[in-house]
C-alpha cells in the first residue's frame, strides 16, 4: 500500500523515542518503507542507536533532541510517530504540527485535561492531524462489537465495564524515571494502572459505549490503591457515567496471580459482550446463540497516512475523540494518592527485578467491578478502605 503526498513523494517519517515500544515504530516504518509507502527519515533519542538497532542497520539519521531535528532543513519530515513520556506528549506534538508535521502520539494522549484541550487546539489551529496511539480503535473487533450493540442483539445495555488482571515486576516500575510517578519535577506524569498500561480498556469501553469527548461524561468516581511502594495505583476500580446515562465499571490491577487477556464487557437485558482486544477477539452470549470470533485490524500508523492522502477520511483515533478517556485521567490526577494495600493482602513472589506482589483475590473483585459498576471499597474488598 502506497501513501503518496500532495505532491506526490513518499511520506517521510520520523520516530521520536527509540526504545521500549518506539522499536516497534521503528519496524513498522522499516516494513512500510521496504513496500516503498514510507521512508524512515529520521530517528530521535537522547541514546544513539547502535549497531544491531534496526534505526541503525536501516542509515537513518539520528538526532538527540527533536529539536534539533527541527532545526535540520535538509531532513524532510511529513510523520512524527512520538513513543516519549508522558509530560513530553503536549510540548512535542505542539512543536511538529506548528511545523507543519502530522503525529501519532503515543496514548495516553497527555498529563491533564488542560493539555488535552490545548492539543485539540493546536489541531485546529495548524489544521493538522494528531492520531492517538489507542490500537484497539484500530481494531476490526471493536467495530464488529458497536455493530452488535446498534442491532440490539443483546437486547437493552444495562452496564459496560473492562477487567484487567495483568502481572508487573519490580523492573517495570524502574524502567524510568517517570514510572510509577504522579509527578515529577513538578509536573504532573500521571503513570498509574488506569491511565498507562490499561489505559486501552477504560479508552475502548467508553468508545464502544459512545462516550469520546470530555462532554460525554458526566462524572468519575475513582477508587485507587497500590501494592507496589510507588507513588501512583496499580490496583484500582473506577465507575463512570456518561451523557446518556450509560455506566462504566473498570476493575484493573498490575498485582494478578497471572496475567489474563484484558477484556471490555458489556452487560445487556438478553446477553453479554466481551471484547479481548488484546487479541481483537469477540465474544457474545446470548439466549440464542454464541459467538466467538477473531478479527484484523488497521496499523494506526496506517490509517494516518491513509488519510492524509485522502483529505475526506478521518482518523480511527483523532486526538478529539480521546476527550472522554481524558476525563478519567483528569479523576485520577485530581485524585488523593492511592492507598496502599495492607501487608496481610499481599502475597509477593519471585526475585530481585523480577518480584512482584499479587494481591489477594483481586481477579475476582475486578471481574465484579465491571459486572456490577461499583467501587472496590462499595463491594467490600477486604484490601479497601
Amino acid at each position: 500500500m502506497t501513501y503518496p503526498t500532495s505532491d506526490g513523494l513518499v511520506p517521510q517519517i520520523a520516530v521520536v523515542g527509540l526504545h521500549g515500544h518506539g522499536a516497534s515504530h521503528v519496524r513498522r516504518v522499516l516494513e512500510l518503507q521496504r513496500a516503498g509507502g514510507a521512508r524512515l527519515a529520521a530517528v530521535v533519542d537522547p541514546r544513539e542507536p547502535g549497531p544491531g538497532h534496526e534505526a541503525h542497520d536501516a542509515g537513518a539519521p539520528w538526532f538527540p533532541t527533536f529539536g534539533d531535528l527541527l532545526s535540520t532543513p535538509s531532513v524532510r519530515v511529513d510523520v512524527v510517530v512520538l513513543s516519549t513520556p508522558i509530560p513530553t506528549h503536549l510540548p512535542l506534538a505542539r512543536a511538529a504540527m506548528e511545523a507543519g508535521i502530522d503525529v501519532l502520539l503515543e496514548k495516553p494522549t497527555a498529563a491533564s485535561l488542560a493539555e488535552h484541550t490545548e492539543l485539540v487546539a493546536v489541531t485546529e489551529r495548524t489544521g493538522r492531524r494528531c492520531q492517538v496511539g489507542f490500537q484497539t480503535f484500530g481494531s476490526h473487533a471493536l467495530s464488529a462489537a458497536a455493530g452488535v450493540l446498534a442491532r440490539g442483539e443483546i437486547g437493552d445495555v444495562v452496564g459496560l465495564g473492562a477487567v484487567g488482571t495483568w502481572v508487573r515486576t519490580v523492573s517495570y516500575w524502574r524502567r524510568a524515571a517517570w514510572a510509577g510517578r504522579r509527578r515529577l519535577d513538578g509536573r504532573d506524569v500521571v503513570d498509574g494502572v488506569v491511565t498507562n498500561p490499561l489505559a486501552h480498556a477504560v479508552a475502548t469501553a467508553l468508545r464502544l459505549g459512545g462516550a469520546t469527548t470530555a462532554r460525554d461524561v458526566t462524572w468519575v468516581d475513582t477508587d485507587l490503591y497500590r501494592a507496589n511502594p510507588i507513588e501512583a495505583d496499580d490496583t484500582s476500580s473506577v465507575r463512570v457515567q456518561d451523557a446518556h446515562g450509560r455506566r462504566y465499571g473498570f476493575g484493573l490491577t498490575l498485582c494478578a496471580p497471572e496475567r489474563s487477556p484484558a477484556r471490555v464487557v458489556v452487560h445487556g437485558t438478553r446477553g453479554d459482550l466481551a471484547l479481548e482486544y488484546e487479541h481483537d477477539r469477540l465474544l457474545l452470549r446470548t439466549d440464542a446463540a454464541q459467538m466467538d470470533k477473531t478479527y484484523g485490524r488497521t496499523s494506526l500508523l496506517d490509517d494516518l497516512l491513509a488519510a492524509r492522502a485522502d483529505e475526506s477520511r478521518a482518523l480511527l483515533c483523532d486526538v478529539r475523540d480521546t476527550g472522554a478517556f481524558m476525563r478519567v485521567l483528569e479523576a485520577v490526577r485530581t485524585s488523593a494518592d492511592p492507598t496502599p494495600i495492607a501487608a496481610e493482602h499481599v502475597l509477593w513472589r519471585g526475585e530481585g527485578a523480577d518480584r512482584r506482589p499479587v494481591v489477594a483475590d483481586v481477579e475476582r473483585w475486578c471481574a465484579e467491578v465491571a459486572r456490577t459498576q461499583r467501587t472496590f471499597a462499595e463491594l467490600g474488598a477486604p484490601w479497601a478502605s
